[in-house]
């Protein structure tokens, strides 16, 4: 039920913040950055575009990867990712939805919640995944 209601919040969120500040472009890279790491099983890279808030929860890259590996099957390993809308959620929090065929091959949507860092580089902060219901893959 939370995914279902963070989801509806997305969905109605501007898009404004991360398109008028050419964010969505940095997203992207970052988020395809740690996909490709993730793929080939190196911890270091992915674990490097995690925010500190997400480094203080996992304190080193082979427990961050261990925790994407058991908790986020379709982010860690997919059969291909499609970049969809991005924005901001109602709290302010920059956001870039991607679509993700699982290797299940199940479709789900993943949630990337983005933050500005103080060198003005972007980090992941946090991801939700669910199933997208009724889509054949």
């Amino acid at each position: 039920m939370k995914r279902l209601i963070l989801s509806l919040a997305l969905l109605c969120a501007s898009p404004a913040f991360a398109d008028d500040i050419g964010a969505n472009d940095a997203f992207k890279t970052i988020i395809t950055h740690q996909l490709q790491a993730m793929a080939q099983d190196d911890a270091a890279t992915a674990y490097s575009d995690a925010a500190p808030n997400v480094q203080q929860l996992f304190p080193t890259p082979d427990v961050f990867m261990n925790m994407v590996r058991n908790g986020y099957p379709p982010v860690y390993r997919n059969k291909s990712f499609k970049f969809e809308a991005s924005g901001t959620d109602p709290n302010g929090r920059p956001y870039q939805r991607v679509g993700l065929l699982g290797a299940d091959g199940i479709r789900y949507e993943a949630i990337y919640f983005m933050e500005k860092q103080a060198d003005g580089s972007w980090k992941i902060s946090g991801c939700v995944v669910a199933k997208v219901d009724g889509v054949d893959a």
